[in-house]
């Protein structure tokens, strides 16, 4: 390496410590990180970062986890880019001491810049190879969503020997009569993970829609492919940055902290009466621009109808409620064709 090029990287790395800064080169000087980089903080802890948004803590004395947050994987859903954003700071500037491998993923850093879920097509839908699953030319996004497959599986597979952990931290695109719910992927008969579901509980979640198949999501690629513990995590409703209410998410934060610090949680065991768990009915997708709900687009996420109702009509098709208190989450009928347009629940428990 030349004299001016190690200069740089000192005074890169000396940013980084000072300002806490890498989410901000992240989005506004990715140049910076397209060679990886690597230094140890002044607390021996680890810094490895392998592109731009993707960096890596490893303290030197690693416990039994390996723990992937990530966020920004809609670039408009800010709270949880800025929840990250604070604990990369603090770690960065020696206020955290971490006690396990934590692998941070900021996820669509365009998007992010404009403001916007996605630029060309939707991130949380091209995991477990569906970036690569058309003959033409890959997006930015599908090359965002191949490059993050590849991080989590490299600080995954590093070490076979810990629990795996993702929380795929992310805010609705509509309001919701439950504010705060996580998405648990499908398990292909591995059990659900009463003890996880009682850490969300901390963290002020106490609803969980219980996925009943396979998906092209984040943390089902995390589940599916790496055996971990993986949930998408809803926080709240989108709002620009700087105009979240960070007082709403003080417990996510704390339990997170708690989690990533090694601190001891007295985590209250499970009781199906202390959430609302839901199990999909339907998956409803589009199959034309003639998509159209019957309901308003104001309509709050896990609002419910009665057996029966119309809930949508696309053309020649029509979708039902098929019972009384199904519920609808994440409506959306501007999808792109052939993409989910809602999804349908029902209560049930575990």
């Amino acid at each position: 390496m030349s004299t001016n090029n190690t200069k740089q990287t000192c005074d890169l790395i000396h940013t980084l410590l000072t300002e806490g800064s890498f989410l901000s080169l992240s989005r506004f000087q990715p140049e910076l990180f397209f060679q990886a980089l690597s230094f140890s903080l002044p607390n021996s802890t680890q810094v490895t970062i392998t592109a731009p948004g993707i960096i890596v803590f490893e303290p030197q004395q690693r416990g039994d986890k390996d723990i992937v947050l990530s966020s920004g994987i809609h670039g408009n859903e800010t709270a949880p880019i800025e929840i990250c954003d604070e604990f990369v700071q603090g770690i960065l500037r020696g206020n955290i001491h971490l006690a396990h491998r934590v692998l941070f993923l900021f996820g669509n850093l365009p998007a992010m810049n404009v403001a916007k879920r996605f630029i060309d097509e939707n991130l949380n839908r091209l995991f477990s190879g569906a970036h690569s699953a058309s003959d033409g030319a890959m997006n930015a996004e599908c090359v965002r969503a191949k490059q993050l497959e590849e991080a989590v599986r490299d600080f995954f597979t590093a070490d076979t020997t810990r629990l795996r952990i993702h929380y795929d931290l992310h805010t609705a695109i509509k309001p919701s009569k439950n504010d705060k719910f996580a998405v648990y992927p499908f398990r292909h008969g591995r059990p659900w993970n009463k003890e996880q579901l009682a850490f969300l509980l901390a963290c002020g979640i106490n609803t969980i829609l219980l996925s009943g198949s396979s998906t092209t999501t984040f943390s089902y690629y995390s589940s599916n492919e790496f055996n971990a513990e993986a949930f998408t995590v809803e926080l709240g409703k989108v709002r620009p940055f700087g105009q979240n209410d960070m007082s709403q998410f003080a417990a996510v934060k704390r339990t997170l902290m708690q989690l990533i610090c090694g601190a001891q949680m007295e985590l209250k065991a499970f009781d199906n009466a202390d959430f609302l768990i839901y199990q999909v009915n339907q998956v409803i997708n589009k199959h034309s621009d003639a998509f159209s709900f019957t309901f308003s687009d104001e309509l709050a996420n896990f609002s419910d109808f009665t057996k029966g109702d119309l809930l949508a009509s696309d053309g020649e098709y029509q979708y039902y409620c098929e019972h009384d208190g199904e519920a609808i989450v994440f409506p959306n009928a501007n999808v792109a064709i052939g993409q989910r347009a809602v999804l349908t629940v029902v209560p049930t428990k575990i």
